[in-house]
C-alpha cells in the first residue's frame, strides 16, 4: 500500500509544553519557569499581551487551503480521510459542506485548526454550538494573533476566553467553573495560555485539571461503546 502524502508537508498541529501543576501524559513536558511567570504571574512589558481560553476535550484537526481548494487533514498532517478512525473521517464531510466559509476565513497556503468535538474524549458534551471549535489559523509555524483571527474568523465558534490578563491556574480554575462554557456535562478539562509579543504569537502553554481522566470515554481505553456528543445539528 502507497503511504500517503501529506498535501503541506509538515505536521497539521504540534503540541503545547504544560504549566507547573498540569496532568501530564506520556511524552509531555513543562515550559521553563520564566514563561510560566509570564501566564500566570506579569508580562515581561507594555509589549505582552496574554490570552487565556478554554481547553476543549476533543479531535485536533485542520483544513488546509491549496492552489484554492479546501482539503481537511489530521493532526499529523495526512488527509482525514485516510485516518484510522470513522469519527475522525467524519470531519471530511462536515468541512466540504462549509468549503465557502473555509474558502473566506484561509489564504492559499494557510490551515485552520480546531477541536473536532463529535465524539467523547474524556469530556461529554451537550455542544451550544456546531461540533468544530477554531482556535489557530497557520502559516507554517505562524499564528495568527487573536484580534486578527477574530477579525477573520467569518462563523466558527471559538473557545471561551477566561481571561485577557495573566491569571493563575487556580483563577483560571475558579473562571471555568465546574463545566466550562461550552456544554460539558462533566467537568471542563482545563485551559490554554496564548502569550502574544508585539501582534505576534510568541508562545502558548495549557493547564490540564490533575483530576481530568485523558480519553475515558473512548472505547479503545473503555471498551464501551463510543459516546457521540449532542450539538445543534445532530
Amino acid at each position: 500500500m502507497t503511504k500517503p502524502q501529506k498535501p503541506l508537508g509538515i505536521k497539521a498541529y504540534g503540541s503545547i509544553p504544560h504549566l507547573p501543576g498540569s496532568k501530564l501524559g506520556v511524552g509531555d513536558h513543562t515550559v521553563h519557569d520564566g514563561q510560566a511567570r509570564i501566564c500566570t504571574e506579569r508580562p515581561r512589558d507594555r509589549h505582552d499581551r496574554i490570552i487565556v481560553e478554554e481547553k476543549l476535550d476533543g479531535a485536533c484537526v485542520a483544513v488546509a487551503r491549496i492552489d484554492g481548494l479546501i482539503i481537511p487533514l489530521g493532526r499529523a498532517g495526512y488527509p482525514i480521510t485516510t485516518a484510522r478512525f470513522d469519527f475522525l473521517r467524519r470531519f471530511h464531510t462536515y468541512a466540504l459542506e462549509r468549503q465557502d466559509a473555509f474558502l473566506d476565513l484561509l489564504q492559499d497556503g494557510e490551515r485552520a485548526v480546531g477541536e473536532w468535538l463529535i465524539l467523547a474524549h474524556g469530556t461529554r458534551y451537550h455542544l451550544p454550538h456546531e461540533p468544530w471549535a477554531l482556535f489557530d489559523v497557520m502559516r507554517g509555524d505562524t499564528r495568527l494573533t487573536r484580534d486578527e483571527l477574530r477579525a477573520r474568523n467569518p462563523r466558527f465558534p471559538m473557545p471561551h476566553t477566561l481571561s485577557e490578563t495573566p491569571i493563575t491556574t487556580a483563577q483560571a480554575d475558579a473562571a471555568l467553573g465546574e463545566h466550562g462554557h461550552h456544554g460539558a456535562i462533566d467537568p471542563a478539562e482545563g485551559a490554554i495560555w496564548r502569550v502574544e509579543r508585539r501582534q505576534k504569537v510568541d508562545f502558548l502553554a495549557k493547564w490540564v485539571r490533575p483530576t481530568h481522566q485523558t480519553g475515558r470515554y473512548l472505547s479503545t481505553i473503555s471498551g464501551a461503546p463510543e459516546i457521540y456528543n449532542t450539538h445543534p445539528h445532530s
